[in-house]
């Protein structure tokens, strides 16, 4: 694998930073009216709701429960329902802030903020001015704050950066703990295993897999063995969700009484639709260039993922802000995904949500809300025709005489 010469980057570091912090500013503002929770209708009327303000006490964070550790008290809420990492991130806010909902929000505002700067920074050094993308975001903005998603971004992106820079076990260490925050990172561990044969080093696969593997085990072990039925409320609950506003599923059951199936039959053929997409355009992507670098295979699955998935939360639209820097050759197509998921934000919670949650019959702007849903979707279509069909962008992967990520060792422009 040659060697690739630095390019200059046309964007400070300092500069990516400060957009990042003035773009989580901006959007813990954008929430500021619905930080003290008493929830009456504002937050979707102001489009401020956030996870993180009601979720202090349906979580039961407060006074000393340990999650997974501690019974949950008698409630109508599930309780520990987040992964392991998550669950204690949560929780050690909760301690910060003295158990005080508006406190809490903003103690998590701060958190979340350095878990996007650590994003961009790896933005920065494996796409320079890229990084911009994630930082001026308006998907950044908007969910930066809804939920704790951020945490296994950042986490995942670093494992890219340990990986271009050869070390592999921490590579598994960032994916196994953003697997133990979030499950999506775990789906990252096929394309860079996938990479590590095509560079004929199958060593570096075998140690990424083995430490994700083995973090994500020594994380979540004592709490399976110690509560296992608590430590199993993630997975139960995941499997049991009905599917959510937000996916195609849901609209498909709302116009075709044929697609409201039970459950499990929706959780099986998402997933066999998911794998059957995932593999098709690995196919027809090795087709037309038998040697594109397999790590960009991340795009793909993440985007063929929650194009299937029963559950397309707003915030998972985070996932992929990284991947649009990496993969995707043009912005136009970020920002058509970008327009598209702030009008999913703005029908979702403006428009629809409160007529849903108000009972009774849905408003004509339900129609509105679906077409956005509709035109994301098909945006992340055309990405995958254009990820197909184009070439990866080459990446500039830092001062430290990097090796290419990817077999085709492209010089960076």
């Amino acid at each position: 694998m040659r060697r690739v010469k630095h390019a200059v980057r046309a964007v400070s570091l300092s500069v990516v930073l400060v957009c990042v912090a003035g773009t989580m500013a901006a959007g813990t503002a954008l929430k500021y009216r619905c930080a003290t929770g008493n929830y009456d209708g504002r937050q979707y009327r102001e489009l401020c709701y956030s996870d993180i303000v009601p979720l202090l006490g349906t979580e039961q964070l407060g006074g000393g429960r340990l999650p997974f550790l501690d019974r949950c008290a008698p409630s109508s809420n599930n309780c520990d329902e987040y992964p392991v990492l998550t669950m204690y991130v949560m929780r050690t806010t909760a301690w910060i802030s003295g158990d005080r909902t508006a406190s809490f929000y903003y103690t998590n505002a701060v958190v979340l903020a350095v878990f996007a700067a650590g994003t961009a920074v790896g933005l920065w050094l494996l796409a320079g001015r890229r990084a911009l993308w994630f930082a001026l975001a308006p998907t950044l903005l908007i969910y930066g704050t809804i939920n704790w998603d951020l945490v296994a971004v950042a986490l995942a992106t670093l494992a890219l950066v340990t990986f271009a820079s050869r070390r592999d076990g921490w590579t598994g260490v960032l994916l196994g703990l953003g697997a133990a925050a979030k499950f999506y990172p775990v789906l990252l561990v096929v394309p860079l295993f996938l990479q590590g044969i095509q560079d004929r080093e199958p060593d570096r696969s075998v140690r990424v897999l083995w430490w994700t593997v083995g973090t994500w085990v020594v994380v979540n072990l004592p709490f399976a063995v110690a509560a296992p039925g608590a430590w199993f409320e993630f997975f139960r609950f995941n499997s049991g969700r009905v599917a959510d506003f937000d996916s195609l599923w849901y609209i498909a059951c709302r116009h075709w009484d044929t697609a409201c199936i039970s459950t499990g039959t929706i959780n099986a053929w998402s997933l066999i639709l998911f794998a059957a997409a995932s593999g098709f355009l690995l196919f027809l992507k090795t087709r037309r260039d038998p040697d594109f670098p397999r790590w960009t295979l991340g795009f793909p699955l993440l985007a063929s993922f929650l194009l299937f998935n029963k559950v397309y939360s707003p915030q998972y639209g985070l996932w992929l802000l990284p991947w649009f820097a990496l993969v995707v050759p043009r912005w136009t197509w970020f920002a058509a995904f970008e327009a598209a998921d702030v009008a999913v934000f703005v029908t979702r919670f403006r428009y629809f949500f409160p007529a849903y949650v108000a009972g009774g019959p849905l408003t004509p702007e339900e129609r509105w809300f679906e077409l956005a849903v509709l035109v994301r979707a098909a945006i992340l279509v055309c990405c995958l025709v254009v990820w197909v069909g184009r070439d990866t962008p080459t990446l500039v992967l830092g001062a430290r005489g990097w090796q290419p990520l990817g077999a085709a060792g492209r010089v960076p422009a």
